[in-house]
């Protein structure tokens, strides 16, 4: 179990300069990690499986490359812990970051935080990728083309029948595949969404956290916020400082129903709460309806 005590247990083993401080665990955890602060001022996230650990060196290489290239604060590393006998992973410290998640509804219809984080991850793509992480197991191949889905995509529309408007659905996944982005691989996100990001308590965007899906190809997956949380204006306004082209978009489109169909058919991995299924299917309410608005 990955608790408080295990954390203070590898904190006296490892950097025992801490050992003192206080370990409270965040809430509500994350799926890759388990986060704990400790003391004021720094973080600690272990890896919640195997199938996350190799983003722990991945962000202890990269986030310090990216920080002082970034308008807004992101994570900052300041120590890795080793596997041993009592966690079986590496593990990350983190300076910790104030702020806190902004509402849902902040999200969806705040121009002025969609343009501010569109101009985030315009900063991030423009940054140095060279030697970056190309697409992989250590981030589900996020950057890719939407394409590598396909299997799953095909088979949630089958499985969820007259539930949604297949032929519709179809068509916003055939534009997604029929392009591919043909520029120089850039950095992306890989995992924008609310929980990711942090507001200050003007509610003004101050930092975007968890690069745990980072890596360098197609951006086309940051746009998915677009489409999971945003809504007319701040939609719009996403877009027009995201400055991207129609095919970029199409792909996020694809990449936004793709998760959303998974997780409406039951594919998702695990189960998911009814809430997240109805989000889902919302989701692919408005995909459908910006793929006929904007054809």
């Amino acid at each position: 179990m990955i608790d408080s005590p295990l954390v203070e247990a590898l904190i006296a083993e490892q950097f025992p300069q801490w050992q003192d401080l206080p370990v409270r665990q965040v809430l509500p955890g994350g799926w890759d990690n388990r986060t704990f602060r400790l003391g004021d001022d720094l973080s600690v996230r272990l890896p919640s499986s195997e199938g996350y650990v190799l983003q722990v060196e991945k962000e202890q290489r990269w986030l310090p490359v990216l920080g002082p290239r970034l308008p807004l604060a992101i994570p900052e590393p300041v120590g890795i812990g080793r596997a041993s006998e009592r966690f079986p992973h590496p593990w990350s410290v983190y300076r910790w970051l104030p702020g806190r998640p902004p509402e849902r509804e902040q999200v969806a219809d705040d121009v002025t935080l969609a343009a501010a984080l569109a101009d985030f991850l315009v900063a991030l793509q423009r940054a140095d990728a060279a030697g970056g992480p190309l697409p992989g197991p250590h981030n589900f191949l996020r950057g890719d083309s939407p394409r590598v889905y396909e299997a799953d995509t095909l088979r949630a529309i089958e499985a969820l029948g007259a539930t949604i408007d297949a032929p519709a659905v179809r068509e916003v996944w055939q534009a997604a595949t029929a392009t591919t982005w043909q520029e120089p691989a850039v950095w992306f996100h890989g995992d924008v969404s609310e929980g990711n990001l942090l507001v200050d308590d003007g509610g003004r965007l101050s930092a975007v956290i968890d690069f745990g899906t980072a890596g360098i190809g197609d951006p086309a997956c940051d746009l998915v916020v677009a489409f999971t949380t945003m809504r007319g204006e701040a939609r719009e306004a996403f877009r027009e400082h995201r400055g991207l082209d129609g095919d970029t978009w199409a792909r996020a489109r694809g990449w936004a129903i793709w998760k959303a169909l998974i997780v409406a058919a039951g594919f998702a991995g695990s189960h998911s709460p009814e809430s997240e299924v109805r989000r889902a299917r919302r989701t692919i309410d408005e995909v459908l309806e910006d793929h006929r608005r904007t054809r």
